[in-house]
């Protein structure tokens, strides 16, 4: 090459260009290399901090005991004895009234079973009224050819079926129950007379009573072979029973001391 006529040395050729190496979506690596190093920084730098603050305050708790008088210690020391008797005292009476409540809750269940006891003896022993689903079940007599052990029989049938209550002819019956033919007609059902028509109330599932009447042989069929006598079923969702027995006092019997 000349120049003015001069003639010099050639100029070296261009550096050929040399492409920076990307990361992901093309952002040079060493921008990311530089940003996790700057982070890693401020964590060391956090944790650093962190750490000296630590140190400083546990210093300063440290020195301020020990420029404590003894006098002041001991009345700290006491104090904190004193917070801690009055917190045991606490918790030893949160732990009896738990122990209390826990007895009185013991005492009412108890107290709820004997009670639903009472209820079903009084059932049972007919003191007490009683409502529920059930039949009625009444026996015309008008010639006066049903005998009371027919009664009986029906009676039988309806307990060996469940039947949990029952009134025959405004007499509460129970285990105890008697029925007997009355003279000149009717029968005696504990002591009172009744006539014709027999009318059983009874309680209890009415569809497996009904049954117990209905079985080959039972009641309904011994009532249809007296002349002129008839039994007939009606079952109900509500019989409503009231009649009572009186609990006789006893003469001998004295509650033990």
């Amino acid at each position: 090459m000349t120049t003015d006529g001069v003639v010099g040395p050639a100029p070296p050729p261009p550096a050929p260009a040399v492409a920076s190496p990307t990361v992901g979506n093309g952002t040079p690596g060493g921008g990311s290399r530089f940003r996790l190093v700057r982070l890693a920084s401020i964590l060391m730098l956090a944790l650093l901090g962190f750490g000296v603050t630590v140190v400083i305050r546990s210093a300063d708790s440290a020195d301020h005991l020990a420029r404590v008088r003894p006098d002041e210690l001991a009345s700290r020391l006491d104090s904190l004895s004193i917070g801690g008797q009055r917190l045991q005292v606490e918790a030893s009476g949160l732990q009896e009234t738990r122990a209390a409540l826990a007895d009185d809750g013991r005492a009412q269940a108890e107290l709820d079973r004997a009670r639903q006891e009472a209820d079903t003896l009084a059932v049972l022993a007919g003191t007490a009224p009683v409502t529920g689903p059930g039949l009625t079940l009444t026996v015309s007599d008008p010639r006066g050819n049903v005998d009371a052990w027919i009664l009986v029989d029906a009676l039988q049938e309806l307990r060996d079926a469940g039947a949990e209550a029952i009134e025959l002819s405004g007499v509460r019956v129970v285990a105890s129950t008697y029925i007997i033919d009355a003279p000149g007609g009717g029968m005696t059902v504990d002591g009172a007379t009744v006539a014709a028509p027999y009318v059983l109330r009874v309680i209890g599932e009415a569809h497996t009573l009904a049954q117990a009447m209905r079985i080959p042989g039972g009641v309904l069929d011994t009532v249809a072979t007296r002349d002129g006598a008839q039994a007939e079923i009606t079952n109900s969702d509500r019989i409503e029973i009231g009649a009572l027995r009186t609990v006789p006092s006893p003469r001998f019997a004295r509650p033990a001391d």
